[in-house]
Order: C-alpha cells, then sequence, then structure tokens
C-alpha cells in the first residue's frame, strides 16, 4: 500500500519512521504533478514546500496547534495530509476542493488565506487569544514565504509579536527567493546574505529568536529545527531554504515563475486573452508616450507588463507584494510629472482603497489603474473574483472607471484612460477576448451595439438633455431607431458592461419587445447623455459581474433618480456574498449573467416580452 494512501490525518503522519519520509515526499510530489497539471492551479509553490509541510505536521498537533499559511496557495500539500489527498483531482473544479485553504473543508484550515502578507497578524491574534484563554499548550505557526515579506502588513506584525517575548509564536520563512518572480528590494538582498553565510538578521535586531537557515528539503532537519523552536517558548523565525518547483524539471526550469500556476490540460483556445491584448499595448503606448512609466505589485509577467518592462527597464517598477505602497508611489510618479500605469489584480485593489482615495484621488492626480481579472475569476474562487472594485471606486470623487467589450475597445478605452487629466480604472476579466462587437450608434459617450427595431422617432432627434447621433447625419440603421422625443415610454434599454454586451444582444433576440443594447464604455460617472436617454425607454436593465450593491445599476438608478426620470430599472448584478470557485461561465450563468438569464428578467418586468 502507497504511503500517501495510509495518511488520513496528521496522527497518521507522525506514526511513520522517519526512513519512510522521502518515499512519502516522492510520492506527493507525483500526485502533484499528476493531479494539478490536470486541474490547473498553483504547481511551483506546493512542489517547494513537500518536507516543509511533512516536518510541519510531524511536529505540530493541527488543528489544536493553529497554523496559517501565507499566502494559501502553497496548502495542497497540507490539504493533503490532513486527509484530502483522494480528492487532489477535483481541486478548482465545481464542487471540489478549493485552491487556498477553506475553512468550510476542513477543521485544519484556520484561515482562508490568499492574499499575502497577512500571516503573521493572523498568528499575532491568535497567540493573544489562547494567552487570554488560558491555553499556552496551543501553539501558532506561521508559514510566510519570503515575498510575502515585501508587504508591509507583515513587518506591522512583526513589530507586535517582537513585542511580546511571552507569546511563542513560530514564523517558518519559506524563502525559495521568490514570489512570482524573484523577491523584489532589500528585503530580498537581506534574505540573499543569510543564505550566503553567518551574518546578524534583521529579525534577531527586532528581538526575535532566529534558527537557521535550514535545508527545506530534508524533512528530518526541519524536523530538528522546529522542534527547538517549540521548545524555546519565545517567537522565533525557522529560516527554511527551499526551491519552488523542485522535483519537476519543466518547473526547474521555468525562469519566468517556477510553474508557479498551471492552467488545466487540455487544447488551447488559440484565442488571444484580455491581459495579452493590454501588455501589447502598452508597449506601443510606451513609443507614443514617454511620460507613461508602469507598476506592477509582483506581478509584472501576470498582468502583461513584462514586454513593457523588458521594452522600457527604466520605466517599469516591480515593488513586490505591497500594493498600498505601489499605490502612493504612483501618486508620487504623477505629482513629478509622470503617468503611472498601476497594474494589479482587481481583488489586490481592495488593499489601497485608502491610498486611491487619499494619495491619488484627493490630489486629483493622473493615475490610471489597470484592474485584471475583474469579475468572476471562475477557478480562484471567493477571495480572488473581482467583484468589489466598481463599489469602492464609485466612492472615490474624481474617478471614472470604463470597462472595455473587445480588444479594440480595450486600446482605445486605454488611451483615453492615460489622457484623462486625473485617476482613471479600466477592468477587463480573466478570460478570452471575444469577437469585436460594432457600434450601430451612439447614445452620449455609449456605444449602441443594437436599436430596438420598430420604435419610432427619426435619428437625429434632440432628447431630453441631449442628442441621439448616429454612425452619420440622418442614416436609419437596419435594426431600427431611437425612440422619438416626447414619445410614450415603450421598450428596453439594455445597459452591459464589457463583454457582457454579448450575452445582452443574444437575450435581446429572444425577446418579442424592442429592445435596445448599448455598452456604456464609461461606466463612472454615469454619463448624463445617457440619463437623458434612458427616460424615452419604458424599461432601463443593467447588467454588470460587479456585487449589487453599490455597482453600476446603482449609479445609473441613482442619476436617474437625480434627472427626476421615473424609468424603472431593474440590476442584474452578482450577489452580494463570497461566491464559490468554478468556471467563469458556469458561474455566470448561476447568477443570472447570461443571455436565457437576461431575457428571463425582461420578461419578468414585461410579461409580454
Amino acid at each position: 500500500m502507497a504511503l500517501l494512501e495510509r495518511i488520513h490525518c496528521p496522527g497518521d503522519l507522525r506514526a511513520l519512521p522517519e526512513s519512510a519520509l522521502p518515499d512519502l515526499a516522492s510520492e506527493i510530489r507525483a500526485r502533484l504533478i499528476d493531479s494539478v497539471t490536470q486541474t490547473g492551479g498553483h504547481l511551483g509553490p506546493n512542489l517547494g514546500v513537500v518536507e516543509l509541510t511533512i516536518a510541519l505536521h510531524r511536529v505540530f498537533d493541527s488543528p489544536h496547534d493553529a497554523l496559517v499559511w501565507d499566502t494559501g496557495h502553497q496548502a495542497y500539500v497540507h490539504k493533503m495530509l490532513t486527509g484530502r489527498w483522494a480528492a487532489l483531482d477535483s481541486l478548482r473544479q465545481e464542487g471540489g476542493l478549493s485552491g487556498y485553504p477553506s475553512r468550510s473543508e476542513s477543521a485544519h484550515d484556520i484561515v482562508e488565506n490568499s492574499h499575502a502578507s497577512t500571516a503573521l497578524s493572523y498568528a499575532d491574534g491568535l497567540a493573544k487569544a489562547f494567552a487570554i484563554g488560558g491555553r499556552p499548550d496551543r501553539a501558532v505557526v506561521a508559514v510566510v514565504g519570503d515575498g510575502s515579506l515585501t508587504g508591509g502588513m507583515a513587518w506591522e506584525a512583526l513589530n507586535n509579536i517582537a513585542a511580546a517575548p511571552e507569546r511563542p509564536i513560530v514564523v517558518v520563512l519559506n524563502d525559495n527567493g521568490r514570489s512570482y518572480a524573484p523577491t523584489a528590494g532589500a528585503v530580498g538582498r537581506h534574505l540573499a546574505a543569510l543564505r550566503d553565510g553567518p551574518a546578524a538578521s534583521v529579525f534577531e535586531q527586532l528581538g526575535l529568536a532566529y534558527l537557521g537557515p535550514v535545508d527545506g528539503h530534508d524533512a528530518a532537519a526541519v524536523e530538528v529545527a522546529l522542534r527547538k523552536a517549540r521548545s524555546l517558548g519565545t517567537p522565533v523565525v525557522v529560516h527554511c531554504l527551499t526551491r519552488k518547483g523542485l522535483g519537476h524539471a519543466p518547473a526547474e526550469q521555468d525562469e519566468a515563475d517556477r510553474m508557479h500556476t498551471v492552467g488545466p490540460a487540455g487544447p488551447s483556445s488559440g484565442k488571444r486573452s484580455w491581459t495579452s491584448v493590454f501588455g501589447a499595448e502598452m508597449v506601443a503606448l510606451g513609443a507614443a508616450r514617454p511620460d507613461v512609466v508602469a507598476i506592477s505589485a509582483a506581478m509584472l509577467g501576470p498582468t502583461g507588463l513584462q514586454a513593457f518592462a523588458d521594452a522600457y527597464p527604466s520605466r517599469a517598477f516591480d515593488v513586490g507584494i505591497a500594493e498600498q505602497h505601489a499605490v502612493t508611489s504612483a501618486a508620487g510618479l504623477a505629482t513629478g510629472g509622470l503617468h503611472p500605469v498601476v497594474c494589479v489584480y482587481s481583488t489586490f485593489l481592495n488593499r489601497a482603497l485608502d491610498q486611491v482615495l487619499m494619495d491619488v484621488a484627493l490630489h486629483r492626480l493622473p493615475v490610471t489603474f489597470v484592474l485584471d481579472r475583474a469579475g468572476v475569476t471562475g477557478s480562484d474562487g471567493p477571495s480572488h473574483h473581482g467583484m468589489w472594485d466598481l463599489s469602492l471606486l464609485g466612492m472615490v470623487p474624481g474617478m471614472r472607471v470604463a470597462a472595455p467589450r473587445d480588444g479594440d475597445q480595450l486600446k482605445l478605452l486605454l488611451r483615453e484612460a492615460v489622457d484623462h487629466h486625473g485617476p482613471a480604472a479600466l477592468r477587463f476579466p480573466k478570460a478570452d477576448v471575444g469577437p469585436a462587437l460594432a457600434a450601430v450608434g451612439q447614445l452620449g459617450t455609449a456605444d449602441v451595439l443594437r436599436w430596438g427595431p420598430g420604435l419610432g422617432g427619426q435619428r437625429g432627434a434632440t432628447a431630453p438633455g441631449g442628442v441621439w447621433r448616429g454612425q452619420s447625419a440622418g442614416e436609419v440603421p437596419a435594426s431600427g431607431v431611437a425612440p422619438a422625443a416626447g414619445s410614450a415610454p415603450e421598450g428596453v434599454l439594455v445597459l452591459a458592461i464589457g463583454p457582457l454586451g454579448a450575452a445582452a444582444l443574444a437575450a435581446a433576440e429572444r425577446l418579442a419587445v424592442p429592445v435596445t443594447v448599448a455598452d456604456p464604455r464609461w461606466l463612472l460617472p454615469v454619463d448624463p447623455e445617457l440619463v437623458a436617454a434612458a427616460a424615452a425607454y419604458r424599461l432601463v436593465v443593467t447588467v454588470e459581474d460587479n456585487g449589487a450593491h453599490g455597482g453600476y445599476g446603482d449609479a445609473v438608478s441613482r442619476a436617474l433618480r437625480k434627472a427626476g426620470s421615473g424609468v424603472p430599472v431593474r440590476s442584474l448584478a452578482l450577489p452580494q456574498r463570497f461566491l464559490a470557485h468554478g468556471s467563469r461561465s458556469a458561474i455566470l450563468k448561476a447568477r443570472g449573467l447570461d443571455s436565457e438569464s437576461i431575457a428571463a428578467a425582461v420578461r419578468r418586468e414585461l410579461p409580454l416580452a
């Protein structure tokens, strides 16, 4: 019987003789490679922590002892050793294992931690709770990657941990010299010096005990170090040296990120991703605008900025996992006369809202935020769905937010954002770019993708507060025209953001009432001409992949109320709760954002539709 198949809880692991550990590590790596290359997921980080995780679960008694992972994407081995190895083939699949620790999966998952630099703060709080509760027998362990130490929150926590020598916390520093790419800045240089030989560590200078460096791929050696750390009874850093991707030649030879993430097995779609379209346009924009600079938080490659960095190395800045610093540094660049483009995943901008608000917007600075992975991201699950950005950015005075529906619009809107003399944001999903959707007219700055057939009036007629504008003066589109000013409201106006325009067009074809479909392009603030145009319709439907509260639909409703319009608004958006992982298309359909659901929503409002 294979060793891994005998492990249903950490107690089974502790029952194994030390001599069996190398074979167990080999089995775990084989299982990781076989499963993760099929399902997709974080392969490189987990290959690098096999022996480290074995040692952790032999020394500490989870969940009695609290193990907190920073970040959670290195916890696949932890899942396997806590009884979930048989379900690894379901990783990141709908209804299967999460790609991060999940409290609903196991009592061993203390924290659903998938954003970096937070584990030490959790550990500080847990240690305080155990001390107050009279439970000194419960150890607290934080597993922290070296890349996470570039985040300021980690040092805020260390400042408090080191100040309380009576509260023991074991900080396991998993040092592989990288986050996605090599660890940025002085932290990386300091850890490299510690690897090379005896040197006073910054941890000791803060007052923490320090053990290491230890070979993180020698389970027995790590076990010895961890037992010593536990016995000290004081906060201690155990410095373990590991190699990301160890045991899988393609990962070890991948200079970019050691196969940090891999896609699921299967043929390539052959289509362009939103990220790749953005990356190519940034290079072109850099050639046209010498004042444009780019900032990434440890993600030059994943956000599409690597080509820009290669073309203009002095104008690209990887600040490490430090989104707050990235935004305020961008404010400094803008104050200095440059135009910074800050590229982060949508969900990570949440971490820097204060900086966006007080350091950029308050000073009305020209900073462009590019939000990759906006909306439903799919397999990464609740912590990574970019469903908060419209709600948060809608609170920021002077902020403009755009969502492109296709690749051509992405290029155009990026340039419009950079031309704006103030803060602007551009959001797009983790997906392939669909076919271009041509505009057949405009309503203010919005592009009309379809006029409702049979609506009365003439092109060029003046609407209250605005003008209906077509592709050319007097031209009447074959699919219909705008409603005449002053006529009785009729038909439906569907405002679908970004790539959801395609689903809205398909929904319009299913309906028996005249439906005009428009792409707002610039979502926030809502265009007054679009508000005036909406008054001529019987119903306005907004479609967005953002949370319902404070999103685009709410903004449109407020704008219509302010204008005194009584037209009803039906907002189709994501429910205001954390959504589980699954495919993007399945999640959108389940949440009412596919063509059938959009059509059904209109019929509920207008039964004869």
